[in-house]
């Protein structure tokens, strides 16, 4: 899943910094004889591989190429797209930011989650379960009408969910684990609240992955979901199934 701005930008770049995680089928988008620079992020290392990215950014445009920042997602949910782009205008260069995408609402759709849906849900809360410096953000408060989605929050999904069912959250709650959103791996793994950290431990993880808390997470296929207990905790659903009617 792609915008037609990005992909222009993507198709008349110099030099394009693109994130790790950025899809395999985007990659295969930009042209052969353009010069692709990926950042080399991985845990201890984010801050240096950051500080790489900007550099070589900065020296191309010094150049005189054009630069394209490629991010996954919306460069300003939970990403440093506010953080580059200070940094590029204190340099004298003022980016052109397209939006894109955001995982937060973008993966409700594929998963057949309404994020809002009359009499289930009439709100949505977006959170982050990793905040500065690893610590973990403060739990909002428990809203039964609300679709709440956690990014980069998979990989501490136990320390997560203990902490907002201390805060006084619904054990039973709906929730669904949604992995590489739009690809053809996609995952989709249903379960409640209680056991998301059972879940995952059984499961493994397939990033980027997030997660989503609601009762809209069983608003589409109440007739087809199981009654989830100890002995059957969790249903999984393979793959990015595209169909013959299109909403939009």
């Amino acid at each position: 899943m792609l915008t037609l701005g990005a992909l222009q930008e993507i198709k008349t770049a110099d030099i394009i910094l693109a994130d790790k995680l950025v899809p395999q089928s985007v990659l295969d988008l930009i042209p052969e004889d353009t010069e692709t620079f990926i950042a080399r992020k991985f845990p201890g290392n984010a801050e240096r591989a950051q500080q790489e990215l900007l550099e070589k950014g900065l020296t191309s445009l010094r150049e005189g190429r054009k630069v394209v920042r490629l991010k996954q997602g919306d460069p300003y949910i939970f990403g440093r797209g506010g953080e580059e782009y200070i940094f590029f205008t204190e340099q004298g260069y003022e980016p052109s930011v397209f939006p894109g995408l955001s995982s937060a609402l973008a993966s409700t759709v594929v998963a057949r989650v309404p994020a809002t849906q009359r009499d289930v849900a009439d709100q949505v809360l977006v959170c982050t379960g990793t905040g500065r410096k690893g610590a973990l953000p403060e739990a909002p408060e428990y809203v039964k009408s609300r679709t709440t989605v956690f990014l980069m929050a998979l990989h501490r999904v136990d320390v997560l969910v203990q902490e907002h069912l201390a805060h006084s959250w619904d054990t039973e709650v709906p929730a669904a684990i949604v992995e590489r959103a739009s690809c053809h791996d996609q995952r989709v793994t249903r379960t409640l609240l209680k056991y998301v950290p059972e879940v995952v431990e059984e499961i493994g993880s397939r990033p980027p992955g997030l997660l989503i808390v609601g009762h809209s997470v069983a608003a589409l296929i109440q007739s087809s979901l199981k009654t989830f207990d100890d002995s059957n905790k969790y249903s999984i659903e393979e793959g990015f199934q595209e169909t013959d009617i299109g909403l939009g």
